[in-house]
């Protein structure tokens, strides 16, 4: 009888809390202050996009987070992630959005919603559907009628997800965004009007209160972009600010001459490129700017406080001046405090240590990090040159090489091919790349051209009867600056051989990777830097989180148990492992397949326990 009278005490104080949290709230602004419940509330958040981090780990890092001292997580939410085709939603498994907002509130966060239309994140084309390009009369971020037909129908479908789960409706979210980082495009796109700008944003704004948003809105700038980015009716907020008086300026002057002050990204770690160093912020400047924005009542979201992982083809690129593209890498741990595989790295512990002095209640304890496992040697049983399993595919035809978005393919590869009747030698220019390709000559490698050092052209000598192939791959669309606006993919100009155009009886053979090919192996002599399809299948007595060491490969994708866990290029780094979650690893046989783009005899592979990001090459 007391057992069972313990058993129900313990059961009603759980069910208690849980109903105490999940009760509807009020949340708002008012006086200068977010007011939680009639009381003062600061925001200290953290985000996390739930489409980088497996499902099943979402809780572990959520908890993660509620024991360094958080109260909310922020999440960018990605509309290409969601919209898979034209009109095919997808929010369930993986892309269940509202159990990944119900598993904050379980957790015992808030929860901050970022749904853009354009989010940046270092994601694919910053979020936007590739398809959206077809329409040759939409524009993108523009008061385009086009573009603004197809962010309805996206905000029309995150309302679903979303409005349910305000806190006036009981759930954790306590605000939303709308757009995202305006002002720098505004700034850049001096070609437009400030007054279509604001038309276009604001429009936006109105779409979200339109389909149900109630909770109070926000932007996000640089403290000096504010006159673009500014959105009337939603709080400002700045981005990467550290002078806490240019903080409280800005937001004073485009909102009434009062707070709340929050900054929405706060940079503990930063973003990293292919063929770049890989960046580090010291804990020690997070935490003396951490401690000056708790001193002076500043709200602020680490971004990010867990990165996690560019699966597949989800990574994005910068473009400058100087590089024509900058593919971000596969690994999104971005020195964050939650490292990539979800462990509590020094820095989490040093601010962890700031949130408990702030709090009389002893924090919960750090989540014991996911088990690692090694997995020794894996010898590839199959192999096959890409070059023999193509002729399988029926090739597009056309005078012209065509582009990704022509041929109806997102992401992965296109083949180019094109056969000569007679001889031609000199430069091959291949001006409009996007973005990395091999050339090669009845099968044998020539050379590399390449967006990311803007290398466009090589030497060719091409007698008659000679096949000419081109594997091109996309490393990326952009997702930030004025140059999003440029985004096909392919080989999107002409291709010339001393200046004049390759014309006529081009093939075209598109390479998706939605899913690893289905080709038949055949072990044979292959041709050095051929591009290669390799499978394997390994046992395992136990799962756990490992880092596939790719240091001995070139550059490629893997996909374990028909997963794709992403780009290497070991060639270059500074990324030399690809982390693997356990939890896509199964007791028993597990199947490997690789695509290697730059074969050089290397037939195998193995884990490790800990990732290597930080190993470039020169």
């Amino acid at each position: 009888m007391k057992i069972f009278s313990r058993y129900f005490y313990i059961i009603l104080f759980i069910s208690s809390v849980n109903l105490m949290f999940s009760q509807k709230g009020k949340f708002g602004i008012r006086d200068g202050h977010f007011i939680l419940n009639e009381k003062p509330f600061s925001i200290y958040s953290g985000e996390m996009h739930y489409p980088r981090v497996p499902s099943q780990y979402w809780k572990h890092r959520l908890q993660m987070m509620k024991a360094m001292g958080l109260n909310t997580v922020t999440t960018y939410v990605f509309w290409n992630y969601h919209e898979e085709e034209p009109g095919k939603w997808n929010f369930s498994g993986e892309k269940d959005l509202r159990r990944f907002i119900k598993t904050a509130q379980e957790v015992g966060l808030y929860v901050i919603i970022r749904p853009g239309p354009y989010v940046c994140a270092e994601w694919e084309f910053g979020g936007y559907p590739w398809w959206l390009q077809k329409n040759k009369s939409l524009e993108i971020r523009r008061d385009n009628k086009a573009f603004l037909e197809e962010c309805e129908k996206y905000i029309r479908q995150l309302a679903k997800q979303i409005v349910p789960l305000q806190i006036n409706n009981g759930g954790p979210v306590i605000m939303v965004q709308a757009e995202n980082e305006f002002g720098s495009y505004v700034a850049q796109r001096k070609d437009i009007s400030l007054e279509e700008h604001r038309k276009y944003s604001h429009k936006i704004k109105e779409m979200l209160v339109k389909e149900g948003i109630s909770v109070p809105l926000f932007t996000s700038d640089g403290s000096s972009l504010f006159k673009g980015g500014s959105i009337e009716g939603a709080l400002p907020t700045a981005n990467g600010e550290s002078d806490i008086d240019v903080l409280k300026k800005s937001i004073n002057e485009y909102n009434g001459g009062k707070g709340p002050y929050m900054v929405a990204e706060y940079y503990p770690g930063w973003l990293d490129h292919w063929a770049e160093p890989f960046v580090k912020v010291t804990t020690e400047d997070v935490v003396k700017q951490t401690e000056l924005y708790i001193k002076n009542g500043v709200s602020f979201n680490y971004y990010m406080i867990h990165g996690g992982t560019n699966f597949g083809f989800t990574s994005g690129a910068n473009y400058n001046k100087d590089h024509d593209i900058q593919p971000d890498l596969t690994s999104y741990d971005y020195d964050a405090p939650i490292s990539e595989p979800g462990w509590a790295t020094p820095k989490y512990k040093a601010l962890r240590d700031i949130f408990q002095k702030m709090n009389k209640e002893r924090l919960s304890d750090i989540p014991q990090p996911v088990k690692v496992i090694t997995i020794p040697e894996i010898r590839f049983s199959k192999i096959n040159s890409l070059f023999d399993c193509i002729d399988q595919n029926k090739p597009v035809v056309n005078n012209a090489p065509l582009t990704f978005e022509d041929l109806n393919i997102g992401n992965g590869y296109v083949l180019y091919r094109r056969k000569f009747d007679k001889d031609q030698k000199g430069t091959l220019d291949i001006p409009g790349l996007r973005d990395y390709a091999n050339v090669y000559l009845n099968g044998i490698w020539k050379g590399e051209v390449n967006r990311v050092t803007k290398k466009y052209s090589l030497d060719i000598d091409i007698k008659a009867g000679d096949r000419l192939d081109i594997l091109v791959e996309n490393m990326g669309r952009i997702n930030y600056g004025a140059n999003i606006v440029h985004n096909l993919k392919g080989i999107i100009s002409p291709v010339k051989i001393n200046g004049v155009e390759i014309f006529g009886n081009w093939e075209m053979f598109p390479l998706s990777f939605d899913k690893f090919p289905n080709y038949a192996y055949q072990t044979k002599n292959i041709a050095d830097h051929s591009p290669v399809i390799q499978e394997a299948e390994f046992n395992l007595n136990e799962t756990g989180d490992t880092f596939l060491d790719m240091r001995k490969l070139g550059k490629g994708i893997v996909f374990i148990n028909g997963k794709n866990i992403g780009r290497y290029w070991s060639k270059v780094g500074p990324q030399q492992t690809l982390y693997i979650p356990g939890v896509w690893l199964k007791k028993g046989k597990n199947t490997i397949q690789i695509f290697e783009q730059i074969f050089e005899g290397n037939r195998s592979v193995n884990s490790i326990d800990h990732p290597i990001l930080d190993q470039l090459v020169k």
